[in-house]
Parts: C-alpha cells; structure tokens; sequence
C-alpha cells in the first residue's frame, strides 16, 4: 500500500526539467530489471521487465531508489538506478538526480505477504553490504564498466546448469540484482570448473559473475 504526499523533491535547476514538475513521468529500464511487490529486494519478483521497457512513474520513495511503477497494466516497485527520463532528448537517471526532476514522493506500508518469506525478510537486518551499479554513465545507456568479458558475453548452458546443480547459500545485498551490477570484494564467489566464470547466490538469486570485474553477466531465472 502506499500513501502519497503533497510534497515533491526540492526545486529545480533551471532548464532541467522538460515537463511540470506534477505531470506523470515516463522511465525506461536500462536493463532486464525485477518489478517487484514491494521497494526492496527483500520482496517478490512481480514480473521481469526488459531492457528499454517504457514505464509510467508514479513516484519514488524519499531516498530516490525505488520507484514506484506500471508497466503494460502489471503495477510494482523498480530500483531508480537503472531507470532513465529524458531531459532534451538525453537520459537522465532518476536515483541520481530526484530531486531536480521533482519526482514525487510516495511511502509504502509494509505488507508481510508481498516479503520472499521469513528467512529472507529475517536476513535483511543483517544485509552483507550493496550491490554496486556500474556508474551514472553506466545505468545510462546500459553500458557495464570494467566487465571484462564484455556485456553481451554468452553464458555456456553448461555453466549454467551447473549452478543450478550446485546451489550455495545465499548473501543479502541491498540494491537490486540486475545484469553489470557489482558485487562486493567481501562477498565470496564460487568458482564453475572448465569455465571463465564464478557464481554467487544473490538475494536468493544465482547469478553469473565475471571473476576479473566481480560484475553480474547474467540472472539465472
């Protein structure tokens, strides 16, 4: 449930905004990204957004990470990170810059059903660190810094369907788990013999990872 204030992110900075600052805000995603129930990681998975999907934006919450969302009649949360508005016809990304866009706030009252379950809602209290998102640059135009083996890399079915055969125990990140988001030098990560690539169990999602830049190459649905 959310409830909407009155008030909206500071003022603008002359010449940013290419709308009023109360009119309804259209995002794209700047990768395959989770709408989830609720605003954290902490909660269900919706339905899977594709990269370049148009949202409509309702509002974020007061730090700018999560947004809320619809996109083709599925309403939810998304992280701000790898959304973009345009401001003369150049993306801009919300998390980064909230408050001169004036997006409007919203809160939202947690709802115990919308929560992945008890394990993993006890678990946040302790979140191992944040997932890092690849730059302003990066979530702009979907590019992945330092991702050695490049953005659009093809994962081997085999590598694959070794994690899954070998599922480890998940570490709780803040952040969302999204394709080129880092993950923390203080998270271990399991090595995939006969491969070039390392896994890890993020939020309950396994993930394909580069060894060399500790970047996500892939979401293992």
């Amino acid at each position: 449930m959310r409830l909407i204030k009155p008030a909206v992110f500071g003022s603008a900075i002359l010449g940013i905004l290419a709308s009023p600052a109360m009119a309804a805000m259209t995002a794209s995603t700047t990768t395959e990204l989770n709408l989830r129930t609720g605003p954290g990681p902490q909660y269900e998975v919706a339905a899977v957004l594709p990269a370049d999907a148009e949202l409509d934006v309702q509002g974020c919450l007061e730090a700018a990470d999560w947004c809320e969302v619809s996109y083709d009649g599925t309403s939810g949360w998304a992280y701000a990170a790898y959304m973009t508005t345009p401001v003369e016809n150049e993306p801009v990304v919300i998390y980064e810059n909230a408050r001169t866009l004036e997006v409007e706030t919203v809160t939202y009252e947690d709802d115990s059903d919308a929560v992945m379950g008890g394990a993993a809602g006890g678990a946040w209290g302790a979140a191992a660190g944040a997932l890092l998102v690849g730059g302003p640059l990066a979530a702009a135009t979907g590019a992945v810094i330092g991702l050695g083996l490049g953005a659009n890399a093809e994962v081997e079915e085999k590598t694959v369907t070794y994690i899954r055969e070998n599922p480890v125990e998940p570490v709780y990140l803040t952040g969302e788990v999204a394709k080129g988001a880092g993950i923390p030098q203080e998270v271990e990560i399991y090595t995939v013999p006969e491969s070039n690539y390392a896994y890890v169990n993020v939020n309950r999602m396994p993930v394909v990872v580069d060894p060399e830049s500790r970047r996500i190459v892939q979401v293992i649905r």
